[in-house]
């Protein structure tokens, strides 16, 4: 049987650059970091204290504020990305209710799930005793919460589960709930990614294993992909969700459609909790799998967005990969970095920065990469889009994101054609 095409329909976003797509995209475009000295709780005593965090969150009609309150937020960052992806996809009032909800489904990620929710339960365990446990303390910490709740508003009755591989969940996540499209089962589906874990103790986890940047006088210039100087990534945290429709059902309802889905792959190096493989032959795997499922070669990618965190080995792993996979049509690629101004968003990373991504195609703009002022020898001959933004058409862009764990997976977008 023929695979089913798959389009994107929609797009939400929560991020350090607020919820509107249009803005966040030219802010990337500015080449503006979103990453700023920490003030959500106190950590003068931490080695790193700055972040990219979310703030003054409007949940707006998306969601009931005493509800806002009480969820955890990443469960709050799901739910809001989901419901502007539908806004964004012309689907709400009469519209919303005409499409046959038992073929609408959600898969909606987090790496980490309720962190706030699950350090203030311990807090309060310790201090007051269990009594004082909230009885929301499990359904909130849990990570498939987000799509749940948000199919309950929705009344969405179709597939509906949360993958969760560290910093590749979103990836997984947007490729799972494509196939769900592709063999039939069906019509529409939410996918993506969402994270909130910038709290004392999802911070001091990452800096006990050595993981983030410890550049506190400039925390502006401290996610730097590919930079010599790089110490580490910036912890971010939003949400970033797609609609994926198949192609049939969107013309039927009149969508917009921002670009189609080709094909992702996904592999596990089997390597290391959280190093990858050196020689990046791990990532190569991947991003061959991912061209063959789209059906297309590698001379046809234009674009790549890289999964590039700024940590010391797994930046120029992955570009090694790059290198191993594409070989001379390299030189034809332009490949930015999305992190380098909006941290690392953890499980939610690869629903951002698809998103980064199909806007690239929409606009025939890709944003820059900042922070590269010493880049590695590796980059020479390659086009990482230093500072300035520019202009390409792009047929097909790979968008790559990796985890601990060794979990890799790689998308395929591309320009719609009919």
């Amino acid at each position: 049987m023929a695979k089913k095409r798959v389009v994107v329909t929609g797009m939400g976003v929560v991020s350090c650059f607020g919820n509107d797509i249009d803005h966040f995209y030219n802010q990337l475009l500015a080449g503006k970091s979103g990453v700023v000295p920490i003030q959500e709780f106190p950590c003068d005593s931490y080695p790193t204290r700055f972040a990219a965090p979310i703030r003054d969150l409007d949940v707006g009609p998306y969601l009931d504020k005493k509800q806002a309150r009480r969820v955890d937020p990443f469960i709050r960052y799901a739910i809001v990305a989901g419901k502007k992806a539908l806004e964004k996809g012309n689907l709400s009032g009469e519209k919303l209710n005409s499409l046959d909800k038992s073929r609408c489904g959600i898969v909606i990620g987090s790496g980490m799930g309720g962190m706030d929710m699950f350090s203030n339960g311990i807090e309060a365990l310790i201090k007051e005793g269990h009594r004082r446990i909230s009885p929301f303390f499990v359904p909130f910490i849990i990570t498939n919460m987000g799509g749940a709740l948000l199919a309950i508003d929705l009344g969405f009755t179709g597939p509906n589960y949360s993958i969760s591989t560290a910093c590749a969940t979103a990836n997984y996540c947007i490729k799972a709930a494509a196939e769900h499209i592709r063999r039939g089962d069906a019509d529409l589906m939410l996918c993506g990614g969402a994270e909130a874990s910038l709290t004392p103790i999802g911070l001091t986890g990452f800096i006990a294993c050595k993981a983030l940047s410890e550049r506190n006088d400039e925390p502006e210039k401290a996610s730097r992909p590919w930079d010599k100087k790089r110490d580490g990534f910036v912890m971010g945290e939003g949400a970033g969700v797609l609609i994926l429709e198949s192609l049939e059902h969107a013309l039927a309802r009149g969508a917009p459609i921002y670009a189609e889905y080709f094909g992702g792959g996904d592999n596990c190096d089997a390597f290391h909790m959280t190093s990858p493989r050196e020689d990046g032959s791990g990532v190569q795997k991947c991003m061959e799998l991912a061209l063959q499922d789209a059906g297309i070669s590698p001379e046809k990618i234009d674009y790549i967005n890289a999964h590039a965190t700024s940590t010391l080995i797994g930046d120029l792993c992955e570009i090694e990969g790059i290198k191993k996979t594409f070989g001379d049509h390299l030189k034809n690629i332009s490949i930015n970095a999305t992190k380098s101004m909006i941290g690392h968003c953890l499980g939610a990373a690869g629903g951002i920065e698809a998103i980064a991504t199909i806007m690239a195609i929409q606009t025939g703009m890709i944003h820059p990469t900042i922070n590269v002022e010493e880049p590695e020898e590796a980059l020479q001959g390659i086009d990482y889009v230093p500072n300035i933004p520019k202009a390409k058409k792009i047929t097909a862009a790979l968008s790559n994101s990796f985890g601990f764990g060794g979990h890799n997976c790689s998308l395929v977008f591309g320009a719609y054609r009919p």
